[in-house]
């Protein structure tokens, strides 16, 4: 190794460049920068203020923050669905007025108060949201319309009710308590205000009416287009929304007892620059309520420091305009650009340098041949894309295929065959249990169990998280291939953990080392990770001692042997160092050796591509997806090796002809059965000299 090549190992070994593309996938990335924001805003005027940070300060600005917050987060609610409520403000101060006129004048019992006050305000949302929603007026101009309608509404109750609102006394301790009181040293309207944020996350990222509101904020035509109700969705948003403002103007009114022209006066303007400078986006579809609290916190912070620092109300609204402004181009610019940052920071090649290829020319253990000519084909044009096959006691045939079926080809002459489950997701490796169950890894799912009654039943989708993983590792994104230990427990393999099903070989431009091999046991129904940073590990097999499997890592061209019992428990072994290309499932054959399939040839151009990581990263940033370096994954080859690694025959198909992409083969009774996850056929070859009544079944579990 040249000391260049050595320095970029140790650059990109200990410079962990993919952290910012996971950090930017999160979605609380767009949590950061409101919360820098506000560390910002803190600091500065607790600098600027004596006493900010005294408790009488902080208790007045909890309590106007409890109202206010309770405006912003009727804002986010609307927003989410793709609208915007620009009558918040009035609706707010309606429900000021409203309130003191029905416990002053009215005298009525504070529930009915209460009810009361958030009705007239549930009655503005309802107007809005049946102009908007169901009429499908523009929201701009009908909440400003109404907006000054309710504000009208408002002065004319004020000159009629002025002078009997203030003379009033109620007499009425809860209601006091409302604005004054706390519960465990909180104000009352902050922890109001706390419930209905804990209660609008709930909603929005529990329930099947949150999602509904995402999804008609995402995009209403495609949210009608599979069933969703969007005009009485997007109606319902205005309802809650005109309660929340109502009942923030309750809580004010209890709080200071006052009704005057000015109240809620520019309220829709703060509480929309909070909105958006929590993060809410403006088009709809990324709303929460944590970004609504941000927000609102922030806004409220630089507005009461402003008044005590002896500002002006107009110095108020040029900063409000101001921040408004840089929020919305900023929340513009970031969500047109952020998926096209995104992809070109995400994908974060690596070095690799992979030992040099054997020869595959004549007297080498890899010649190149045509022994895989005679292939019969099974179900050609009948199946699409067979990753993985097996073939039960009964000598069936049991394949996946891409739209999430099992099929089942009967025997014996296999030109029939049947749907045995659905499973719904890509199924791709698969082992039978000691009962006769199919264990399948099902890509995007997890790892399923299907009975013989073609009962489906998930066994895990999830392991333990790493403890300082910036990668969400938990959920199993590509479980690919599977075997069983004598004692039941499942042993499957986890590609990657940083890429989709349909993104796999992206995975191979890193080279990183995303893969893992995961322990489902069914005695106490755990799953654990067993052995992390591996290069795409793929097919695994176990082998005959009953304390070690042999498993494939497909971008490193290798095999290698893992012990998880016994006296060398948690050692690993490398078998096979320099394949020749791209190992992928392993199964056992009949003579104590096993079968591996190669999935693609190793190419000079890409191995060479493997050892210059800043050329794959300038690739992946410049030139089209269509047109990146990719491994040839598309030449089929089946080898036949032992446990100390020698290679015994290989059977190609120089023409591509049959299996131009072999992913998996099962030897039994005296034929070799071929799979390929872009093929449209099972191949079957006969095996000269081979076991004819040797199985897969008796070899793992003896005659049932």
């Amino acid at each position: 190794m040249t000391l260049t090549d050595r320095l970029t190992r140790w650059r990109y070994h200990y410079v962990p460049d993919h952290l910012l593309g996971e950090i930017l996938s999160k979605r609380w990335i767009d949590n950061a920068v409101p919360v820098l924001f506000l560390g910002l805003t803190l600091s500065v005027f607790g600098a600027l203020i004596p006493g900010f940070f005294g408790a009488d300060n902080m208790s007045n600005l909890l309590r106007q923050w409890g109202e206010f917050g309770l405006v912003v987060l009727a804002l986010t609610i609307v927003m989410a669905a793709g609208g915007i409520d620009l009558s918040v403000g009035s609706t707010f101060a309606l429900g000021n007025i409203a309130a003191l006129a029905l416990i002053g004048v009215a005298d009525l019992p504070l529930p009915l108060v209460i009810a009361g006050t958030l009705a007239c305000g549930a009655l503005v949302g309802l107007i809005n949201g049946v102009l908007v929603g169901y009429l499908r007026l523009r929201a701009f101009l009908t909440t400003l319309v109404t907006l000054i309608i309710v504000r009208a509404l408002v002065d004319s109750i004020l000159l009629s009710y002025a002078v009997p609102i203030a003379a009033a006394f109620p007499d009425s301790e809860p209601w006091f308590f409302m604005g004054e009181g706390s519960l465990w040293g909180t104000p009352f309207s902050v922890v109001v205000a706390l419930i209905a944020a804990a209660g609008l996350h709930l909603v929005l990222t529990r329930t099947r009416a949150g999602w509904h509101v995402l999804a008609v904020g995402g995009s209403r035509r495609s949210a009608h287009n599979v069933g969703i109700p969007v005009r009485r969705v997007i109606c319902l948003t205005y309802v809650a929304s005109g309660t929340l403002a109502a009942g923030a103007g309750l809580l004010f009114a209890s709080r200071l007892g006052a009704a005057g022209a000015d109240i809620g006066v520019g309220m829709e303007i703060a509480a929309l620059t909070a909105a958006v400078l929590g993060g809410n986006s403006l088009g709809g579809g990324r709303s929460s309520a944590a970004k609504a609290v941000i927000g609102s916190v922030i806004v409220m912070i630089m507005v009461n420091s402003l008044v005590r620092m002896g500002l002006t109300s107009g110095a108020n609204s040029l900063l409000l305009g101001t921040v408004l402004l840089i929020a919305v181009a900023v929340d513009v610019r970031w969500m047109r650009n952020k998926h096209k940052f995104l992809s070109k920071v995400y994908v974060s090649p690596t070095w690799a340098d992979l030992p040099v290829a054997p020869p595959t020319s004549a007297g080498s253990p890899y010649a190149l041949n045509d022994r895989l000519a005679p292939v019969q084909s099974i179900g050609l044009g009948e199946i699409d894309g067979p990753e993985d096959v097996i073939l039960d006691a009964d000598d069936h045939i049991y394949v996946g295929n891409r739209i999430g079926d099992i099929i089942r080809f009967l025997a014996p002459d296999y030109t029939r065959q049947e749907v045995f489950a659905h499973v719904g997701g890509r199924p791709l490796g698969m082992a039978f249990d000691s009962n006769g169950g199919l264990v399948v890894c099902i890509g995007g799912m997890g790892l399923y169990r299907i009975d013989k009654d073609r009962s489906i039943h998930k066994l895990t989708d999830e392991t333990r998280r790493s403890l300082f993983s910036v990668i969400d590792d938990s959920r199993l994104r590509l479980a690919d291939d599977l075997d069983i230990a004598p004692d039941g427990r499942v042993f499957f393999s986890e590609a990657t953990v940083r890429y989709e099903m349909h993104e796999w070989p992206v995975d191979c431009l890193e080279s990183r080392g995303n893969g893992r091999i995961i322990c489902y046991d069914p005695r106490d129904g755990s799953t654990r990770t067993v052995l992390k940073n591996l290069v795409f590990p793929n097919g695994i097999c176990m082998c005959h001692d009953g304390q070690s499997f042999l498993f494939a890592e497909t971008w490193a061209c290798r095999i290698s042997r893992y012990y998880y019992d016994g006296p060398k428990a948690g050692r690993t072994e490398v078998v096979i160092a320099d394949l020749p290309g791209y190992p992928d499932n392993i199964n056992r054959a009949s003579d104590g050796r096993y079968w591996l399939a190669l999935v693609g040839m190793r190419t000079p151009a890409f191995d060479l591509g493997l050892k210059m990581p800043g050329f794959r990263r300038r690739m992946v940033r410049r030139v089209a997806p269509d047109e990146w370096l990719f491994p040839n994954i598309n030449t089929g080859c089946v080898l036949r090796f032992d446990e100390a690694g020698e290679v015994h025959e290989t059977l190609w198909d120089r023409r591509g002809e049959n299996h131009p992409m072999i992913t998996s083969m099962r030897e039994h009774k005296g034929h070799l059965y071929i799979g390929g996850i872009s093929n449209n056929r099972v191949g079957r070859l006969p095996l000269p000299g081979a076991d004819p009544d040797w199985t897969g079944m008796t070899s793992y579990w003896g005659q049932k």
